[in-house]
């Protein structure tokens, strides 16, 4: 699928085994290239600091622009391996990316929102609504997420966490409080109901994909159940039937903070199981569930995942561990899709990286 902006000047991106084809221009990210030209390539954090975009080069010149060493090795440039956010061609390319989308895009959009409600359901974790103008809903997959325009310019990312027309105009949000951090600090603050904010969107790569009938784990850590969230709402209101298992883990069991919602569901849907996971319980939490690393749950559970389909949200760490040890118990790579949650400090860090 060609741009449709061109010049002599443009370089030709082909991305296997889809043989999809799309122009960038010089001193463009391949991302932005690709997104441009409505080419749904692996992404989320846009940053160089979660490693979604990380994909393989078969061909072609690639200079790779600064990120973290957690989200591309020097090990793993080595071997070809490039984040496409980041990444610039210096010549025609050709990249290996199995999990390239079949549709584009959303049509991205610039709206203003309205704070609509505000809710705390643990100490630093705030449920927030945002109402969009009447008749201006924002059109986008479940698991994708939008960025939050601040008054200095910068922008935050944050999944949806209900499914498309699932409170209509209604976008809804689960914010951890993360000191030091200029929205969750305004969140948590200064901020009221009825206060408007700008948001970009949609933007991402992960969602479902409806064109399978693999069973499903869905792995989160924390607020990385916002996007996984979505996706069961969307595939109740959808009436789907794919067996499903959502593994979610917190440190402590506070920090849990929907079950009630699981609950709803699980009476709902009787081919969804969960399983609560906490890593730190203490004493007085008398917690009774299972204890350790959410994704290590998963693998004694399931000893051969070359069957299943994964969607993992949380932490960076949680993610790239879960990839590693479920593609050693034989789940397929394309077949692994996640959102690592990136803070303002891991964005940070980004900077302070080489340039390679």
């Amino acid at each position: 699928m060609p741009s449709k902006e061109s010049s002599a000047q443009d370089l030709r991106i082909t991305v296997k085994p889809s043989e999809v084809t799309f122009l960038a221009h010089r001193g463009e990210t391949i991302l932005a290239a690709a997104l441009r030209a409505e080419v749904l390539l692996p992404h989320s954090c846009q940053d160089g600091a979660c490693g979604s975009c990380k994909c393989l080069r078969l061909a072609g010149e690639v200079v790779q622009g600064t990120h973290q060493s957690k989200a591309l090795s020097l090990h793993e440039q080595q071997q070809g391996m490039v984040l496409t956010c980041c990444a610039f061609a210096h010549s025609d390319v050709v990249l290996e990316s199995p999990q390239v989308g079949s549709g584009g895009p959303m049509r991205v959009r610039k709206l203003p929102a309205r704070v609509r409600t505000m809710q705390r359901k643990s100490q630093d974790v705030m449920l927030l609504s945002l109402q969009l103008p009447a008749n201006d809903g924002l059109i986008y997959r479940p698991g994708q997420y939008v960025e939050v325009k601040l008054a200095n310019g910068s922008q935050r990312s944050y999944s949806m966490a209900n499914a498309p027309g699932v409170g209509a105009c209604v976008l809804e949000f689960h914010v951890r409080h993360r000191p030091g951090g200029r929205f969750t600090d305004a969140l948590f603050g200064t901020m009221k109901e009825g206060d408007i904010v700008r948001i970009e969107g949609p933007y991402g790569s992960f969602f479902l994909r409806e064109d399978s009938d693999r069973p499903i784990i869905f792995l989160a850590s924390g607020t990385g159940l916002a996007p996984i969230k979505a996706i069961i709402e969307h595939m109740h209101s959808r009436g789907m039937k794919r067996p499903a298992v959502l593994y979610w883990g917190g440190y402590r069991p506070h920090d849990l903070y929907l079950e009630p919602w699981i609950n709803e569901q699980l009476a709902a849907m009787p081919q969804l199981r969960y399983v609560p996971v906490v890593s730190d319980a203490l004493a007085q939490d008398a917690w009774q569930g299972r204890t350790g690393f959410v994704h290590l749950a998963v693998l004694e559970d399931f000893a051969d995942l070359s069957r299943h389909q994964v969607y993992a949200c949380g932490a960076p760490v949680m993610v790239e561990a879960a990839r590693g040890a479920f593609l050693q118990a034989g789940l397929p790579s394309e077949q692994f899709f996640a959102d690592a949650f990136t803070t303002e400090a891991d964005q940070a860090n980004t900077s302070k990286a080489s340039e390679t």
